[in-house]
C-alpha cells in the first residue's frame, strides 16, 4: 500500500502541472548526495518534476557524505553552506538528505512525495511577490525585477544559477556502490549578480558562463523565501 501510495504520488507531480501551468514559477532544491543510500528516490522524484513547466527544481550536491568511501563528483561545499543556512533560518539543529527546500521556505526531509505535492500545490497558487523577466542576446542577459504588491520583504539578491539538465554516473564506492544513477539539473554554480531593495523595477546586465542551463533567483537576503524566479531562454 505505501508504494502504491508513492507511485500515485509520484505520477501527481510528474503530470499535475502540465495542464494548468501558472504564472509563478516553484522553486524547489534537493539537497542530495551520490554517497547516500536513502537519496537515490528523491533524485529520481526530481526528474519527474524537470518534466514540468511551471516547476524548477535544483539539485545541489553536499560534500559531507564524501567520507563515507565514494567523493561525489557535483559536491560543492558552498551547497552545504546554503542547506545549513537554511536551517538556521528555520531555527533547525540538524540537515539531512534527503531534504527538498519548497520555495526557500517549506522543508521537506526524507522522500515524502505526498507532501512535497501539497507544497508546491500551495505555492503554485500563491502570487508571488516579485516579478522576473529576463531577456538573453547571446551570452548576455537583462533581468528586470519589480514587486507585484507588498514590498515588505526587504533586501533581495538576484541570482544567476547555472545547471546541468542530465547526467549519469556509476557509482564504484560507498553506500551506493554498482549502481548507475542518473541526476537532473545538477547545479553546477550559483552566483549573485545584484542586491535590490524592493523598491520599483529595477534592471541589472549579467554575463552567462558555462555549459548547460540557466535560470533566475530573486530571494530574500540570508536565505530567505524565493520572491520570484525565471528560466533563462
Amino acid at each position: 500500500m505505501q508504494a502504491w501510495r508513492a507511485t500515485l504520488a509520484a505520477a501527481f507531480i510528474a503530470l499535475a502541472g502540465s495542464a494548468l501551468a501558472e504564472d509563478r514559477l516553484v522553486v524547489i532544491e534537493l539537497f542530495t548526495s551520490q554517497g547516500c543510500s536513502s537519496c537515490p528516490p528523491a533524485d529520481a522524484l526530481l526528474g519527474e518534476l524537470a518534466q514540468r513547466d511551471d516547476v524548477l527544481p535544483l539539485s545541489l550536491h553536499v560534500d559531507y557524505w564524501d567520507y563515507i568511501g565514494w567523493k561525489d563528483i557535483f559536491a560543492d561545499p558552498a551547497h552545504t553552506v546554503r542547506q545549513k543556512g537554511y536551517a538556521r533560518v528555520a531555527g533547525q539543529r540538524s540537515i539531512y538528505t534527503p531534504q527538498m527546500i519548497v520555495g526557500g521556505a517549506d522543508h521537506v526531509v526524507g522522500y515524502k512525495p505526498m507532501k512535497l505535492a501539497m507544497l508546491i500545490e500551495e505555492h503554485r497558487n500563491a502570487a508571488a511577490p516579485v516579478d522576473v523577466e529576463v531577456t538573453r542576446a547571446g551570452d548576455e542577459v537583462e533581468i528586470s525585477t519589480s514587486a507585484t504588491g507588498r514590498t515588505d520583504f526587504g533586501s533581495a539578491i538576484i541570482q544567476i544559477v547555472r545547471y546541468i539538465p542530465s547526467q549519469t554516473v556509476d557509482i564504484r564506492r560507498g553506500e551506493n556502490r554498482g549502481r548507475t544513477l542518473t541526476y537532473h539539473n545538477v547545479v553546477a554554480d550559483l552566483t549573485e549578480v545584484a542586491q535590490w531593495d524592493g523598491r520599483g523595477t529595477h534592471a541589472v546586465r549579467a554575463r552567462l558562463s558555462g555549459d548547460g542551463s540557466h535560470a533566475v533567483l530573486v530571494q530574500s537576503a540570508n536565505y530567505g523565501v524565493i520572491l520570484g524566479a525565471a528560466r533563462v531562454p
